[in-house]
């Protein structure tokens, strides 16, 4: 009797081992990705975008789209990440938890009419907020950390409030990746704890194994289309990569599409769990 429940115990060990075993073996290593081989036809059926991932640590880079990733463009509302770090630096707000207050105006999403934190403004993407702190920061201040950070063309001419909105500032996605690999490096011109915050707001998914940082972006309709952005970094078990999506849609806003699409290659390489 005694040797038989030795037995089961020893069968039933190994039948979890290879539960266990298999099961891990669906998630890839990080290492194990060979950026150069990914593979996103399938994403851009009619060449409509282009998507670029970093591996950080190899700096090995996949680009779908070269021509595209290299043409600069409208930054649109992927500039809050830009703009949290100037106006942090420069003390136009304190900290994430500083309250601007709705002016009252109402706007065309509801979750904008209220008053916002700069974390809740990232996470919601309130454009009142971040033209306010803006005005702010001024014209010499955010030119002068634009030059600092070589961020895009660097041309806000089109505004104090605006020149990101479909205006004078353009970037291209490589430019995105250069910027977003110094954000995650935290090497850009800022202190530390001003890079450490806004990397803060950005996350946008975290699991077991990743924590996922990012920003969309949109413009509005011009011919049919939107142009939309989803850039950002997705940690996962250590491990970093970069991201810059940039396409154009029919289906609606942008950004949001571009974060779809990048969600699913990002599952599609086991970056982010579903």
């Amino acid at each position: 009797m005694k040797k038989q429940r030795i037995v089961m115990l020893i069968i039933l060990f190994l039948m979890v081992g290879s539960v266990a075993a298999s099961c891990s073996s669906k998630i890839k290593s990080p290492e194990s990705l060979d950026v150069a081989a990914v593979n996103v036809d399938e994403f851009f059926s009619k060449g409509e975008g282009t998507f670029i991932l970093k591996d950080l640590e190899s700096e090995k880079m996949f680009v779908y789209n070269k021509e595209r990733a290299g043409n600069q463009t409208t930054p649109n509302s992927t500039f809050k990440i830009m703009n949290s770090l100037i106006g942090l630096q420069v003390k136009a707000v304190k900290d994430e938890y500083e309250i601007k207050h709705w002016d009252g105006t109402k706007r065309t999403l509801d979750n904008w009419n209220q008053d916002h934190t700069l974390g809740s403004g990232m996470r919601n993407s309130v454009v009142w907020y971040y033209q306010e702190m803006a005005r702010d920061i001024g014209k010499e201040r955010m030119q002068e950390w634009l030059d600092r950070c070589s961020y895009g063309n660097r041309d806000i001419s089109g505004g104090i409030d605006r020149f990101w909105l479909n205006s004078s500032l353009k970037i291209s996605p490589l430019e995105q990746i250069d910027f977003l690999e110094g954000l995650y490096r935290e090497t850009l011109p800022f202190d530390k704890g001003v890079m450490k915050t806004v990397k803060r707001i950005m996350i946008q998914q975290e699991g077991d194994e990743y924590i996922l940082y990012g920003k969309t972006g949109s413009s509005g309709f011009e011919n049919g289309l939107s142009t939309g952005w989803f850039v950002g970094v997705v940690v996962i078990k250590g491990h970093p990569y970069a991201f810059a999506t940039n396409l154009d849609s029919q289906e609606g806003i942008a950004g949001p599409v571009a974060k779809k699409v990048t969600i699913e290659i990002l599952q599609k390489y086991n970056l982010i769990t579903r």
